[in-house]
């Protein structure tokens, strides 16, 4: 009897979730993995509000296999997320929304400095927006708990966006606030980043998304063959040419300007393609392969989109 009840839940449970199809981060930085186990290699990471679409399940149910917005695949664990259906999905996309602008920020039971923690959240978290109170953004999570968070770590999204700057100088002003964070293979996000996931996240603080890893972020927007071509907020990619011609890409940064870049690699940190640089980075200059131009491409090309162009968000 025990084994049929249990075959009738697990067919329920899968019928349930087939027919929630959607859902959306619920905690600060959701971790994606290879497989649907807590031990296999991390891939990748969604931040608190990122919408996903829900392709399968496995590991017994508790493991959704989710597409992000920039279309990487990845299990996660079902707490991570917030199950919904389409309606509830459009609403939460629709509903008006608060931007973790800290790199770091706590959201808090009542709103108070010393009010017990109901979560953390990194820059580029969104929570629905309820209101204000005093000094603090009344906000509600996917799952419906509802917190408070500094409004010196956050904005409302309308503010956000009258306020985003899309510039090189922006751009390479958020990459330089992380200097000296770690290194973390598949982390994209203040608590550790590799290298396209640093890329990655600076370029979301300020509304854009492009693929997540170097490879793919090499062939989006403008390659610039030399660097002498280069200017300040373009991409530098690193690896190896193969044999056939083509580029074996494995490291990206953002350039700096006057042959200097930023990157990931044991930690946010500058590197230079000048010997007399005290910078210079003599290991990747080696093996610099060439530019890439993204900025003016944001909502030109269809892999640079915005919270505004990419349909995850729209849905």
């Amino acid at each position: 009897m025990r084994k049929w009840f249990l075959l009738a839940a697990g067919l329920m449970l899968s019928l349930l979730v087939h027919a929630q199809t959607w859902g959306v981060v619920n905690i600060s930085v959701c971790n994606q993995r290879a497989t649907p186990e807590y031990s296999a290699e991390m891939v990748s990471q969604a931040l608190l509000g990122t919408p996903v679409h829900i392709l399968r399940t496995g590991g017994d149910y508790n493991w959704p296999e989710v597409q992000t917005p920039d279309g990487y695949k990845g299990w996660v664990h079902k707490d991570a997320i917030r199950y919904m259906d389409f309606e509830e999905y459009h609403a939460w996309n629709a509903a008006p929304k608060v931007v973790v602008t800290s790199l770091f920020a706590l959201i808090r039971k009542k709103p108070s400095e010393k009010a017990e923690t109901l979560s953390d959240a990194v820059a580029g978290c969104r929570l629905k927006y309820l209101g204000k109170s005093r000094r603090f953004f009344i906000v509600g999570f996917p799952d419906g708990r509802v917190g408070y968070i500094s409004c010196k770590d956050a904005q409302e999204e309308s503010d956000w966006r009258e306020d985003l700057d899309q510039s090189p100088e922006a751009i390479l002003a958020s990459a330089r606030s992380m200097l000296g964070f770690p290194y973390l293979w598949a982390g994209m996000s203040s608590k550790g980043t590799d290298c396209s996931g640093f890329v990655r996240a600076v370029l979301f603080m300020h509304d854009i998304i492009i693929p997540r890893d170097a490879g793919p972020q090499a062939r989006v927007g403008q390659r610039i063959p030399h660097k002498e071509n280069l200017q300040p907020g373009d991409l530098v990619f690193f690896g190896r040419w193969k044999e056939n011609g083509t580029p074996g890409v494995s490291h990206v940064g953002f350039y700096l300007g006057e042959g200097r870049f930023i990157h990931s690699l044991g930690l946010v940190k500058i590197g230079s393609f000048r010997p007399e640089d005290p910078y210079y980075d003599a290991y990747n200059t080696g093996r610099y392969l060439f530019g890439g131009r993204i900025l003016p491409y944001i909502n030109q090309d269809p892999e640079i989109q915005t919270t505004l162009t990419n349909p995850y968000y729209a849905e």
